[in-house]
């Protein structure tokens, strides 16, 4: 008999995780909700590893090989082989290092391409390190649309987020990275809003780099370690700026010279958060038996739902997202002119979204935890909210530090 946690799974499987009572969870692919798996893990890593073995943790329980472990199985849901993902530090971090190390790959071109859908912290982090860098690159960006056309000979890094963070509007990955490697440029892509939530054909795409967070479809946990992947045949040329003593080749040894390693483990930098990890690995666990073509497949058909359904009920809203599911991720978001009061009002029914600036709100929809029942109870909620006004009160409108 076949290994049952192997085998195909029906979903949704929502008893793989800790959903409130009441509560419809629409806000996944901003912080992906608690899997059940994740508490008795953390009790037996606090007690048992930290406080029994304590140091020796390191080695018994192989909190040293949990960066590149963990790494295997992100790299499963995005399409990576085993060995070329590795985990640790932040999103923004990886995106720094990513960077970086492209940059030093085109030492004769200046220019690095992104689009005003990328996530802001991406663009911040290649204005700083061109600042710091002060060799006259060149930041250029423009809308989605003209990516494709923008990228030219003097091009050195086009670096895009894969699924736009506020429309979900989903970068055609195969194309943009074949017309970037035919322009001599280096690809980046990042993947905050795709891993776990679209199929990811990393392989297939022959990009250079890849980053990505895991708090958000993968389930990690508020500061849940990010990811950094670079293309098997090219880790020996990736030279890692934040050249910290885990991406030494022989860490122990304690050589005053950096020396990067030979594999992946180049890219890890300082000492790993393992209790972070430790409910990052464990939550993966909630992927077991799951295909991310099963994931999209109803990914698509409950964001068909949620548009009809608030389409016909909802008239004041505008959507957004791209109308056809093939260019969109798994979120939906409409435009109202009173979205954050609306969203805060929403959320006191229990329907949970978000909303960002200037007038968005957004809906994250996840198959494994969400299902058609849901988006129609949710539009209920929705249409109550709007039709009766109910965004119109003075609690609705006060604006907290996170929005």
């Amino acid at each position: 008999m076949s290994d049952p946690v192997t085998q195909p799974v029906t979903l949704p499987v929502k008893d793989r995780f800790h959903l409130p009572e009441g509560v419809i969870y629409l806000d996944g692919n901003s912080l992906g909700p608690l899997p059940r798996a994740v508490v008795p893990h953390l009790d037996k890593v606090v007690q048992e590893e930290w406080g029994q073995h304590l140091i020796k943790g390191w080695n018994v329980d192989d909190w040293m090989g949990q960066p590149v472990r963990v790494g295997n199985q992100v790299a499963r849901l995005i399409g990576a082989p085993e060995g070329s993902v590795v985990m640790g530090d932040t999103l923004s971090l990886k995106v720094y290092q990513a960077l970086s190390a492209a940059l030093l790959m085109r030492p004769d071109r200046r220019v690095v391409l992104s689009d005003n859908g990328n996530f802001p912290s991406d663009l911040y982090i290649a204005q700083g390190l061109i600042r710091h860098l002060d060799r006259g690159h060149e930041l250029r960006v423009v809308d989605p649309e003209a990516v494709l056309d923008a990228i030219t000979d003097e091009v050195a890094v086009v670096m895009i987020t894969q699924v736009d963070y506020r429309t979900g509007r989903m970068h055609d990955m195969q194309a943009i990275t074949r017309k970037a490697h035919e322009k001599g440029a280096v690809m980046i892509w990042d993947l905050a809003h795709s891993a776990g939530a679209v199929p990811v054909d990393l392989a297939g795409s022959g990009c250079e780099f890849a980053v990505g967070c895991t708090y958000k479809y993968l389930n990690g946990g508020p500061g849940a370690p990010a990811f950094i992947y670079i293309r098997p045949d090219l880790v020996g040329q990736a030279q890692p700026a934040l050249s910290g003593w885990m991406g030494h080749d022989a860490p122990f040894a304690f050589d005053l010279d950096y020396r990067p390693a030979a594999d992946i483990e180049r890219m890890r930098v300082g000492t790993p958060p393992v209790i972070q990890m430790s409910a990052l690995e464990t939550a993966m666990r909630a992927w077991d038996g799951i295909e991310m073509s099963a994931v999209r497949y109803a990914s698509v058909a409950l964001c068909e739902t949620f548009i009809q359904e608030v389409e016909a009920r909802c008239p004041a809203l505008t959507l957004i997202s791209p109308r056809n599911a093939d260019e969109r991720g798994s979120q939906v978001s409409f435009a109202f002119e009173h979205g954050y009061a609306a969203m805060q009002a929403l959320i006191a029914r229990g329907v949970i979204g978000d909303f960002r600036a200037p007038d968005v709100m957004r809906f994250g929809f996840t198959p494994l935890y969400i299902d058609r029942d849901d988006v129609i109870a949710a539009v209920d909620i929705l249409a109550d909210v709007i039709d009766n006004r109910l965004w119109d009160r003075p609690e609705y409108h006060a604006k907290g530090r996170v929005t």
